[in-house]
């Protein structure tokens, strides 16, 4: 396994779960250090069209407490260039379910030239906040 001296993942991390523990142990597995950028509630706003159920604060003090994560930051932008200026890393980690998208292939390609790698980690197959949202709001309605 190769190891990276910073290692970056992004995310949104609303209502925690399994699949967000995963990636990020998994991603600390190739790093030494780890950065982990939790999108801002303006953020998922403008490109989910929903508001988390968490706000950003509470997402970020709950990520920044997980032992593989050594510093959490609150992004505004999904562009890994611009997050490239102000946090230094030579790898970014991204569940493998992104792997054919074509932003994440254009994504790769530009930070190859930058020699940032990306690495596409296992997702965790049948959870994510979406699916714990549509389930918690079908018990509220019966």
């Amino acid at each position: 396994m190769k190891k990276y001296k910073v290692g970056y993942t992004q995310g949104v991390y609303d209502m925690f779960h399994i699949g967000h523990l995963n990636l990020v142990n998994r991603a600390k597995e190739y790093c030494d250090y780890l950065i982990v950028g939790v999108n801002s509630d303006e953020l998922v706003q403008s490109y989910k069209h929903k508001t988390p159920v968490v706000c950003e604060e509470d997402r970020r003090t709950i990520v920044a407490n997980i032992k593989a994560v050594d510093e959490c930051v609150i992004v505004n932008t999904l562009d890994k260039k611009e997050v490239l200026k102000s946090i230094p890393f030579d790898a970014i980690f991204i569940g493998d379910d992104w792997k054919n998208n074509q932003r994440w292939i254009e994504t790769k390609n530009e930070l190859a030239l930058m020699g940032v790698d990306v690495v596409f980690l296992p997702h965790t197959e049948g959870i994510s906040s979406t699916e714990l949202r549509i389930v918690e709001s079908h018990k509220v309605n019966d």
